[in-house]
């Protein structure tokens, strides 16, 4: 079974920082990629960062510049928010692809619990 656990948010002033971890744990095989996605009151989940087991990056365009994804230990990654905006306020959830049966090439997609991330003064 395999879980995403994230960490990290919580209520920050404008123009202030905060670092999100997610950790995957069980019986992973591989992982393709891990991403953060969020999702504010009355819209669509979209996609903040995303970034794959070779490193590439790719934003969501209203990041310009201010959030950086990156892994360190096995099977996590994080998301270092800075310059935080009102508009950044939004339950965050990690997302990862991944293969968690060697006997099958075919992997499967992944959430967590999310976390809240409050901007506000």
């Amino acid at each position: 079974q395999v879980q995403l656990v994230e960490s990290g948010g919580g209520l920050v002033q404008p123009g202030g920082s905060l670092r999100l971890s997610c950790t995957a744990s069980g019986t992973i095989v591989t992982i393709s990629h891990m991403a953060w996605y969020r999702q504010a009151p009355g819209k669509q989940r979209e996609l903040v960062a995303i970034r794959t087991s070779s490193g590439t990056t790719n934003y969501g365009d209203f990041v310009a510049g201010r959030f950086t994804i990156s892994s360190g230990a096995k099977n996590t990654v994080s998301l270092q928010m800075n310059s935080l905006k009102p508009e950044d306020t939004a339950v965050y959830y990690c997302f990862a692809n991944l293969r968690s049966n060697p006997a099958i090439i075919a992997s499967d997609d992944y959430w967590g619990q999310g976390t809240q991330v409050t901007v506000s003064s």
